[in-house]
């Protein structure tokens, strides 16, 4: 079960890394209009109707993909949990707030315990 997990999180890293670049390569709603005025042979690259289509379906791909495997990482940390809990590794307890003393305080001060508050 280990390989897989590590697959998985191989496949999540580089399906982010691609995903923030393919994002990066698009081009905003505005830049149509720069390409009416002469800037229309840059999409020639992708075909008569530009990158738009094609970049917009491989997002969504990679979109798809990376939900899926963050879903897959975080049954796999929920497994662990229970794992580690079923082994008796401790869990984190809350515990009652104990007097520690500040810079300065020690057994020469002149703090009597009578004068100290009590917390409930």
């Amino acid at each position: 079960m280990d390989w897989m997990e590590t697959l998985v999180v191989v496949v999540h890293v580089v399906i982010a890394v691609a995903l923030v670049g393919v994002v990066l390569i698009q081009q905003g709603k505005g830049a149509d209009a720069g390409a009416a005025f002469g800037g229309g042979a840059s999409q020639t690259v992708f075909g008569s109707q530009g990158s738009g289509s094609f970049l917009t379906r491989v997002t969504t791909l990679m979109a798809i993909v990376f939900f899926v495997t963050s879903f897959s990482l975080a049954i796999f940390a929920k497994q662990r949990a229970e794992v580690a809990g079923e082994a008796g590794i401790p869990m984190l307890q809350e515990s009652s707030a104990e007097h520690v003393p500040a810079m300065g305080e020690g057994e020469n001060s002149e703090t009597k315990e009578d004068e100290l508050p009590e917390f409930e």
